[in-house]
């Protein structure tokens, strides 16, 4: 999973990074809440976790501005030394899912985190996936389409499997090459359009199989079950984004 951070301690942050990555997610580090909001603006994350005093803005100001930007449904951790229950119940209030008190035992964050993950995107977690027409094996890396076997080539089945686990989610360029061709890969920007207009084709993506793949102008790719809402609109992205659905 891809996991922002946000602290102020550079060391800290460094042991969350490593202790997250230990875990196999991608962690992105911030040191201040304006450089998170910017990125936010552009950019897509399973998780955030949140420190509640900055050099910039508080915690809490961040967590709300995330949830005023559209972010409902990214699960937020709070993190912070202040632990009165007024402290928890502001920041639950204010948007955040759950709240640590530093010091930070980092086996309760992984749980933590592991936890939140896991009730936000339940379908990352099957090994055997049905969509509609589509069934996933993710041990046998196989795909069928109303029964009938796709074949695909490496990049193009991790790419079709992470975008049916996140079904509904606007995802950032960065993100979709980070999961699929792994972090820090130099990834041409035209590899990735050009696999997903593979993906389209191949798997039939159209609305008499109950899904399409848009192309978000400026940000990245989503792709929504036919007739259903986008479950999990990226911070920033209004309702009148402009959207283009992807041609073959």
């Amino acid at each position: 999973m891809r996991i922002a951070v946000l602290d102020d301690d550079l060391l800290l942050l460094e042991q969350i990074k490593g202790t997250l990555e230990c875990h196999h997610h991608v962690c992105h580090t911030y040191a201040d809440g304006t450089s998170l909001l910017k990125a936010l603006r552009h950019d897509t994350f399973d998780l955030l976790i949140v420190d509640w005093h900055l050099p910039d803005m508080e915690g809490t100001e961040v967590v709300q501005t995330v949830r005023d930007m559209g972010g409902m449904q990214l699960p937020i951790l709070f993190i912070t030394r202040r632990n009165d229950e007024r402290d928890v119940i502001e920041a639950l209030s204010r948007g955040a899912d759950d709240f640590m008190s530093k010091p930070l035992r980092m086996g309760e964050l992984v749980a933590r985190t592991t936890a939140l993950l896991r009730r936000a995107y339940p379908e990352s977690m099957g090994a055997r996936m049905a969509f509609g027409a589509y069934s996933f094996d993710a041990d046998k890396r196989s795909l069928s389409v109303h029964g009938q076997p796709i074949e695909l080539k490496n990049r193009e089945y991790e790419l079709a499997l992470f975008m049916f686990r996140n079904a509904g989610r606007l995802l950032s360029r960065t993100h979709l090459r980070e999961a699929v061709w792994g972090d820090g890969a130099e990834t041409p920007s035209r590899s990735l359009d050009t696999h997903m207009s593979r993906l389209r084709t191949k798997l039939e993506l159209t609305e008499d199989n109950g899904y399409t793949i848009s192309a978000i102008y400026g940000m990245g790719y989503r792709l929504d079950p036919v007739g259903a809402p986008a479950l999990h609109r990226a911070p920033g992205q209004q309702r009148a984004a402009t959207t283009e659905t992807l041609s073959g």
